[in-house]
């Protein structure tokens, strides 16, 4: 029987898809008889792709100590799991930049995405889980399900926003759409990243970042993704104090093995390179 987030999921695949250049370099990434090499050739076929990812490998994001003036070269530095993550962010914001949205900011949804993704890759080079680009990916993409609910059900969706507001608990996003939807954004995004097969990490992370417990295989990394999302907020309000954004749970400090300290030196990397970042990931416009 379909679930009703599947019945969500499969009616905005119908209105945006991946680009068939991410959707070839997942495929070329994941079969045994591929190489870095058939990478290169695939990105190197799209010329605005492959200027972006060089501008990125470039950038003061990466801090190679070398020119990276080819695609070849830009799999054979960072590895093909890395040109995977990089390709598929750069994909999603413009893949979702046409959707119909009246509710929300896009910029200021992926001002918080990239500072989720800034803070998840600094999380995991400090704690040693995770490849840091591959988390950097399911920072930026934690929230991917808002925009299907904005878009699919805005009226709930309006609901959802007022409960936030009106309710005495303050209430989060996420536990205002289960008392109104039955679900929440994170069961909605793990659902898309699964109908687009985007690695079981991605799907995982993005599913489970509010409840981190729920994760299986990769409960580590799906426990960075949660403790960022709480470090973007404090870069959003510019402080370093955990106690003016929500609490993060026990199970992600434990699994995650991270510390207040750790979590302060995420906030102050991710408010250095918004700016940078928002250059090289924003969509196509903004």
């Amino acid at each position: 029987m379909t679930t009703p987030v599947e019945l969500l999921v499969q009616g905005v695949g119908e209105l945006v898809s991946l680009p068939e250049v991410f959707i070839r370099v997942n495929q070329a990434v994941d079969d045994p008889r591929g190489s870095a090499a058939q990478v290169g050739e695939i990105i190197a076929q799209d010329p605005g792709l492959t200027a972006r990812l060089l501008r990125l490998a470039n950038s003061p994001l990466y801090a190679l100590t070398a020119t990276v003036d080819t695609v070849a070269r830009a799999v054979t530095v960072l590895g093909t799991q890395q040109i995977r993550a990089l390709v598929l962010a750069t994909s999603v914001t413009d893949t979702f930049e046409g959707l119909p949205n009246e509710l929300v900011s896009m910029k200021n949804f992926w001002n918080h995405s990239l500072l989720c993704a800034l803070c998840a890759r600094a999380l995991s080079r400090q704690a040693r889980k995770g490849q840091p680009e591959v988390m950097f990916t399911a920072g930026l993409l934690h929230d991917i399900g808002e925009l299907v609910i904005f878009s699919r059900l805005p009226e709930l969706a309006r609901k959802v926003l007022l409960l936030t507001l009106d309710s005495p608990e303050e209430l989060a996003i996420h536990q205002a759409e289960q008392r109104v939807l039955g679900f929440d954004h994170g069961d909605v995004g793990g659902e898309l990243a699964h109908l687009w097969q985007l690695p079981p990490i991605l799907e995982e992370c993005i599913r489970h970042h509010h409840a981190v417990e729920r994760a299986e295989a990769f409960q580590a990394e799906t426990a960075l993704v949660h403790i960022a999302n709480i470090a973007a907020q404090m870069a959003e309000l510019k402080t370093l104090d955990p106690e003016q954004a929500p609490p993060i749970s026990a199970a992600a400090w434990k699994l995650s093995g991270l510390d207040r300290a750790a979590v302060e030196t995420a906030v102050t990397e991710a408010m250095e390179g918004i700016d940078e970042a928002s250059k090289l990931f924003s969509p196509a416009g903004e």
